[in-house]
């Protein structure tokens, strides 16, 4: 029988311990840190309370996604992945199990992208122009060929391995980037055809 990756999440019941905004940050935050770590320096990454923690890392922990030992101050904690193997979702597109759980993933990263950004553009230290601008929001569509989507996907590779180095000194800046990148169903254009129960409007 083949081991198991640490890093690939495939089964729909491990993937839907992360359908939950408090969840992936955690994991996130985790791997970010590339260490065993308290609750307590946990929730003061988060900026959370470390009471609204316990919950979900034992929820992580029975799933298998994050491992815990005790230590002589306490219990700690680190994502199951090591070496730079990050926690990474594994795809079974189509009516699946899989897809339905990395569905309720992906809103729920979302919801943590837009809960981050409303936060940091309400800061008005928030570095938003020049080469160490942090905050940026933007959506983008276009044609692209097997050449063009190659290399976005090797671009949005070298943002993660640029992200999933672990702390060290010169590194105090915590930052989160999100994307969807997804293909578009191409739509008929009827220019000038009116729907049957369109309803008319009247000028004032």
């Amino acid at each position: 029988m083949a081991q198991k990756k640490r890093g690939a999440i495939e089964n729909a019941a491990e993937i839907k311990l992360l359908a939950s905004p408090t969840r992936i940050e955690i994991v996130d935050t985790l791997e970010s840190l590339g260490e065993f770590v308290s609750v307590a320096e946990l929730a003061a990454q988060m900026g959370r309370p470390a009471d609204g923690l316990y919950y979900h890392l034992r929820q992580l922990a029975a799933g298998g996604l994050i491992v815990e030992e005790v230590a002589a101050d306490g219990r700690r904690y680190r994502t199951r992945s090591r070496g730079g193997d990050r926690l990474r979702l594994r795809y079974q597109p189509g009516e699946t199990a899989n897809a339905e759980a990395v569905k309720r993933v992906a809103s729920s990263v979302l919801r943590v992208a837009e809960r981050d950004f409303h936060r940091a553009i309400a800061d008005p230290a928030s570095k938003v122009s020049g080469p160490q601008r942090e905050l940026w929001a933007a959506r983008g569509k276009g044609w692209v060929g097997p050449g063009e989507l190659a290399e976005i996907n090797e671009l949005l590779s070298r943002l993660m391995d640029l992200l999933q180095q672990p702390r060290s000194p010169g590194k105090g800046r915590l930052v989160a980037l999100s994307w969807v990148l997804t293909p578009l169903q191409k739509r008929v254009s009827h220019a000038g055809a009116r729907p049957s129960n369109a309803k008319r409007t009247r000028r004032t």
